[in-house]
């Protein structure tokens, strides 16, 4: 077996520390819906009931965990580029004034955490490392 490169290492430490600050989002839909539902009056504009933030949750794990899994890489790298995306999207009068009333400077965060997610997916062919596409020899 030969010694994974640099590259290799770092895009797994990116992809499964991708993983586990989604798989919190994902499972507080499921653990923590009074919480949730309080995110998506906020920044989404609606209060999905119990049962969607369920499903959500449940779809967005699946999703994070075939991800983290280096599964179906075309798409499970797009999906969690994708929910990011539109969740700092949601949060753009946050992002545009972080001193204004009720701003946090945390969702800067949000910031990195993206152009990371869009470094793992242009690179997601070179992501072998713990990866089952890899190890099916699937780019």
């Amino acid at each position: 077996m030969q010694k994974p490169s640099k590259l290799e290492l770092s895009l797994l430490i990116m992809r499964l520390a991708t993983a586990v600050f989604l798989l919190v989002w994902a499972i507080d839909k499921i653990v923590n819906q009074g919480h949730a539902q309080n995110v998506f009056k906020t920044f989404y504009f609606t209060t999905p009931p119990p049962e969607i933030l369920t499903a959500l949750g449940a779809a967005q794990t699946v999703i994070v965990l075939a991800f983290a899994a280096g599964f179906a890489r075309l798409w499970t790298y797009g999906a969690v580029l994708l929910m990011h995306l539109v969740s700092t999207l949601s949060t753009y009068g946050r992002l545009m004034n972080p001193w204004g009333p009720g701003a946090q400077l945390l969702f800067w965060a949000a910031i990195p955490t993206l152009a990371s997610m869009l470094a793992l997916f242009l690179l997601r062919e070179q992501d072998r490392l713990l990866s089952i596409d890899a190890a099916r020899g699937k780019p």
